[in-house]
């Protein structure tokens, strides 16, 4: 189990790596980098004041002890002028505690000096860190710009951008559409040609073409009904004269008669122009 939570944890990581690193932007991880290096040259700044701080006190302190120090010494010189020797012993005492106070403070001082020195020159190798990671950061940020600019640019041209690849599936998608309505458009114009879809509405015809059909209609009708009466015999159509005079001769007996739906053709002659041919 423990080699599975392993394969398991290195996974984890590794998918949170991939996914860090899509989302990283190195200029704003420069700029992060470069706020902690002020940050930690702005504390060891703070340090050399404090310390700085510290020795001016101490130093103070030191001539506090060298006035008291002097000021003992006088008053013991005086003490001995009039005779009071043991006065002159105490100043002299005081002195001497006062003198073992100020070496203590000149160790401290000495101590602090150093401890500042150093500070100082921490500080000033960090501030030129500081500034030289400042150039190098500037410069960095610089071309990584000019690289996604360029990169952009290129994927532009090429399409293969996530945006541009959006756009470019938009465009193939109306062109599609485009297409699509054109073949509709077209096979509707072939159908209305053609006569196999006709406007119900009648809006497209004006009055003249209207009158036209019906008297095409109205002419079919009659040339039918007179071919259907001369089939039956309704009208003498075989004792019609010849352009000479004679009348014209009987024919053979009638066929069988066609179909009373046949369409009949006006091309066609009938029987009865046959038999004066």
């Amino acid at each position: 189990m423990s080699g599975f939570f392993k394969r398991m944890s290195t996974v984890f990581r590794a998918k949170a790596d991939k996914a860090l690193d899509k989302v990283e932007d190195p200029r704003e991880t420069l700029d992060y980098s470069y706020q902690k290096q002020l940050e930690l040259l702005n504390k060891v700044r703070r340090g050399v004041a404090d310390v700085a701080q510290s020795r001016k006190r101490v130093e103070l302190q030191a001539n506090q002890l060298n006035t008291q120090i002097d000021k003992l010494d006088s008053q013991a010189q005086k003490a001995l002028q009039v005779g009071r020797e043991d006065l002159a012993r105490e100043a002299l005492t005081r002195k001497s505690g006062l003198q073992q106070q100020l070496g203590d403070l000149q160790t401290q001082h000495q101590q602090l000096q150093g401890e500042e020195d150093k500070l100082v020159q921490a500080m000033q190798r960090l501030q030129a860190k500081v500034d030289a990671f400042r150039t190098k950061k500037e410069t960095i940020k610089a071309t990584y710009s000019a690289a996604e600019a360029q990169t952009r640019i290129s994927e532009a041209f090429t399409g293969i951008g996530e945006e541009m690849g959006d756009v470019g599936m938009a465009i193939q998608r109306a062109e599609d559409k485009t297409a699509a309505m054109q073949a509709r458009a077209g096979a509707l114009d072939e159908l209305m040609a053609s006569g196999a879809l006709d406007d119900v509405t009648g809006s497209t015809k004006d009055d003249i073409t209207r009158e036209l059909e019906a008297l095409s209609s109205s002419s079919d009708v009659e040339a039918q009904l007179a071919a259907m009466k001369a089939q039956i015999g309704g009208a003498p159509a075989n004792q019609q004269a010849l352009p000479g005079g004679h009348p014209a001769q009987s024919q053979a007996p009638q066929q069988s008669q066609p179909n009373q739906f046949q369409h009949y053709n006006p091309q066609q002659p009938s029987n009865h122009q046959e038999g004066l041919q």
